[in-house]
């Protein structure tokens, strides 16, 4: 899901910038440090040559000496790293500090102008690789010309001794600020992403009915987008009111030649044909409940509703019941209701009365002598209609509100009862569960929204 995730996007791609930068920072620093610590240690070399330079002298005897040896006690300490050396023509090493103890270190043949200091590096004692800067000086004694080379030079090791200990002392640095850019991109990522968040808030507030379309407020960048769905939102709303406009005119046009066959039917009874007549009737009475019902899941399945709608569940049982028990299936029946004074569920008052009455009408249909009804408030409003009929197997259950279903073809309906209720409560966001009753019978039991004036 990481590919589909624009905030993973985001911190992967500020992960590897935020690790590049520091890398590139820590490589570019430490070569820096290097180029400065090798640049003084190439200052120290010179001054300690001229020093070299300064105390050389020749001995009545024609000997090659030093005035005074250099002040740095590592000269002194064998294989210590830092090291001194005089060549003469053809005679290398005629002096050379206590540091190189029995070895020399080999310079390259350069041709060097006197007075100038060389740079380069060298091999000394042990292998080691040497910075080095050397120089050619001429004595006269007696008046004849003496051509000397000095050299000092100091291991490479130093240097990248220095280099290691600056980066180790870096490291804590560079993970402070990967720690204190991360905290940057954390607050760039959750203020950039904020409005995709009002977005989809604003969507759920217009899923939920609290609110037409999206504002206004949302940064220029996220306009494009706002206007786009504000005007998709336009397009449905015109869509379902064309569509709802359209199922109720032909409603309304199916109501006339329902109306005429009645009528049929009544001058057929009157001629004393009560057969035709009665048929003519009950099909004229099974199209109107299929229109009304059909008015129904047009009007759940296009999302219309009233914006914070509210109906009261218990009202609607009592007023249910009361007809209900009216009728010679309801009136042979001993209905139980258990529930609280008010529940108040988040849907038209409309769809839930054909919800409820379609599951009430389903009981009595079934039960032999009883029908409990109950109705628990909790997160949602849970009603439990429970008869005590013949039930249905267990592998019919899942199958329940399925359009056009009927399990028992010697019974009246379309099988349309079940499949408008199933429609109703999902357009409202609730479940609808059938179960087997231990004692026999079935159990529906609807999960409904709560109206926010009821949570």
């Amino acid at each position: 899901m990481t590919g589909r995730s624009l905030r993973a996007r985001l911190w992967i791609g500020a992960a590897l910038s935020i690790t590049l930068a520091l890398v590139v920072a820590g490589l570019g620093l430490v070569t820096l440090f290097e180029r400065h610590v090798e640049r003084r240690i190439g200052e120290e070399l010179r001054a300690q040559l001229n020093q070299l330079a300064a105390a050389v002298t020749v001995t009545p005897q024609g000997d090659v000496a030093l005035t005074r040896e250099p002040a740095d006690p590592r000269f002194g300490q064998p294989l210590s790293g830092l090291y001194w050396q005089i060549d003469g023509v053809g005679h290398p090493g005629l002096l050379r500090s206590r540091s190189l103890w029995d070895q020399l270190v080999e310079l390259t043949a350069d041709d060097l102008e006197p007075g100038t200091v060389h740079a380069h590096e060298a091999t000394g004692p042990a292998s080691q690789r040497l910075l080095v800067r050397e120089r050619r000086i001429l004595l006269k004694p007696g008046g004849k010309t003496l051509s000397l080379r000095l050299m000092v030079g100091v291991d490479r090791a130093e240097l990248a001794s220095a280099r290691d200990a600056f980066a180790a002392d870096m490291l804590p640095y560079l993970l402070l600020i990967a720690l204190v850019l991360a905290a940057a991109t954390f607050v760039q990522v959750q203020t950039g992403l904020a409005p995709l968040d009002a977005v989809r808030r604003g969507l759920g507030a217009i899923r939920s009915g609290r609110a037409r379309r999206l504002g206004e407020a949302y940064p220029d960048e996220v306009m494009p987008l706002v206007g786009e769905v504000n005007a998709l939102l336009m397009e449905r709303e015109q869509a379902v009111d064309r569509a709802r406009a359209w199922t109720a005119d032909l409603a309304h046009g199916l109501k006339t030649p329902l109306g005429a066959l009645v009528a049929d039917a009544q001058r057929l009874r009157e001629r004393g044909n009560a057969a035709l007549a009665e048929d003519l009737e009950l099909l004229a009475t099974s199209m109107r409940r299929r229109v009304e019902r059909e008015l129904v899941r047009a009007r759940v399945r296009s999302g219309a509703h009233v914006r914070q709608a509210h109906a009261d569940v218990v009202d609607a049982i009592r007023r249910l019941l009361r007809t209900l028990q009216r009728t010679p299936e309801g009136a042979r029946l001993d209905w139980r209701v258990v529930a609280p004074p008010q529940a108040r569920a988040a849907l038209v008052a409309d769809d839930l009365m054909e919800l409820l009455g379609n599951l009430l009408e389903n009981a009595a249909k079934w039960a032999q002598s009883e029908v409990h009804v109950r109705v628990r408030l909790g997160d949602r409003v849970e009603i439990q209609i429970a008869d005590d009929g013949p039930g249905v197997p267990p592998e019919q259950l899942s199958r329940l509100g399925e359009r056009g279903l009927r399990l028992d073809e010697r019974r009246d309906g379309s099988g349309l009862g079940l499949a408008i209720t199933r429609d109703v409560v999902d357009a409202c966001g609730g479940t609808l569960l059938f179960e087997a009753v231990d004692t026999g019978g079935l159990s529906a039991r609807v999960q409904l929204p709560r109206a926010a004036s009821d949570s």
